[in-house]
């Protein structure tokens, strides 16, 4: 398939294309996609040849007609930019006689209500959408006009027509986020959400509703206010070790890789803050309110740590490096009168060996090294609380 994509580096754009291109090369294998193979990806932007667009024009399978003007320095380029290249566009099909589908960008905007009451962009918008049906009625040609909502995601240029774009922008950088009014509503559209309805588009299985627009799922509904408090929360994440929510298909996930996606190369690592003595170390990474913690604990040689017990809290334990013995044994006495039997666990980081330290069994870990340090990454169910440790003292 030979697969058009005017406005190929703008935001959209090049999500869809690297998407496109990773099929085409085999890094996504994922069964339904293998349809499209062969796959060609033609990208047309303002620095392409005409001639290229000619050619492609008279050439391709699909079209995805990106292309279009946000922020001119006239509003009269909204026309030109929007209505103007699509009607190039489908001028140069119809001369070839290529009656491939056609998939339009338009804009919420477009539907010239409410608040877009008097958007230019809007008018351009549904100019464009006219003369797209126009031509699909003249021709017979499968069009697809798609009205985004806000759109945000990695690659979208912030301080330009996304205040979710611009927002990540600043936090990430530490600059003032500007909002005048917190209680605006946006509706919000994830572009790999829109780019997988694309993909299904160029199968044949666009979703359109019953006026013969189509639209991309889902979407969430957030105020701007809401939008900066989270960002604000996944800064501060660094910090409290805090981990975001990570709910399947939830906004707070989709905006968190969002906000990751602005921060400078050279700003993505950060320190923890670990707590040691002779006997070595300890580092929380990550707290979350219904998952627990991870820690890595460090041992020094010879070292032997733990010698307690938890009413509630559990752990796992998985020597990463080292050689480490590992005992457990169950509080109190049998029947008999006689302590419980010591279970020892012999682990190596060269044998990865998760170890839980169950409730009720006091534990410890022992560095069996002379000369190594010995590295342990630790989960508990629970992040620590030291108002209500749930730690008991008990030689194993």
């Amino acid at each position: 398939m030979r697969v058009l994509v005017t406005g190929a580096k703008g935001f959209v754009g090049r999500n869809l294309c690297e998407s496109l291109k990773a099929i085409r090369d085999g890094k996504d294998r994922r069964p339904r996609y293998q349809a499209l193979l062969p796959i060609e990806v033609w990208e047309y932007d303002r620095d392409s040849s005409p001639e290229n667009l000619e050619v492609w024009c008279a050439q391709a399978d699909f079209v995805f007609n990106l292309a279009g003007v946000n922020r001119p320095k006239d509003p009269s380029e909204f026309m030109e930019g929007n209505f103007g290249f699509a009607s190039e566009l489908l001028g140069l099909l119809e001369r070839h006689g290529n009656r491939c589908p056609v998939m339009l960008a338009s804009s919420a905007q477009a539907s010239l209500e409410g608040r877009y009451a008097g958007s230019e962009y809007g008018r351009s918008k549904l100019a464009g959408e006219n003369l797209l049906l126009e031509y699909s009625e003249r021709t017979g040609a499968r069009v697809l006009v798609y009205r985004f909502p806000n759109l945000y995601g990695k690659w979208c240029r912030p301080n330009y027509n996304s205040a979710v774009a611009t927002f990540c922008h600043n936090v990430a950088r530490g600059l003032p986020v500007r909002v005048d009014d917190s209680a605006v509503e946006l509706e919000l559209l994830h572009v790999d959400d829109l780019v997988s309805e694309m993909l299904e588009a160029l199968l044949g299985n666009e979703t359109c509703d019953a006026d013969g627009l189509c639209h991309a799922d889902p979407t969430d509904r957030a105020t701007l206010g809401e939008i900066v408090a989270l960002l604000e929360s996944f800064r501060d994440s660094r910090a409290t070790l805090d981990v975001p929510d990570q709910t399947e298909g939830s906004f707070s996930k989709k905006l968190h890789s969002t906000f990751l996606s602005y921060y400078e190369p050279g700003t993505l690592s950060y320190p923890l803050d670990p707590k040691s003595d002779e006997r070595g170390s300890f580092a929380e990474l990550l707290r979350t309110p219904d998952r627990g913690q991870v820690s890595v604990n460090v041992s020094k040689p010879g070292v032997t740590k733990g010698n307690h017990w938890h009413h509630l809290k559990w752990e796992k334990f998985l020597v990463v490096s080292g050689e480490a013995s590992i005992r457990l044994r169950r509080v109190g006495l049998d029947e008999e009168g006689r302590p419980f039997p010591t279970v020892e666990y012999l682990v190596s980081g060269e044998r990865p060996e998760v170890v839980e330290m169950a409730p009720g069994f006091t534990h410890c870990i022992e560095n069996l090294s002379v000369e190594r340090d010995l590295v342990t990454l630790m989960w508990a169910n629970e992040p620590f609380d030291s108002e209500a440790p749930d730690t008991y003292y008990e030689e194993v």
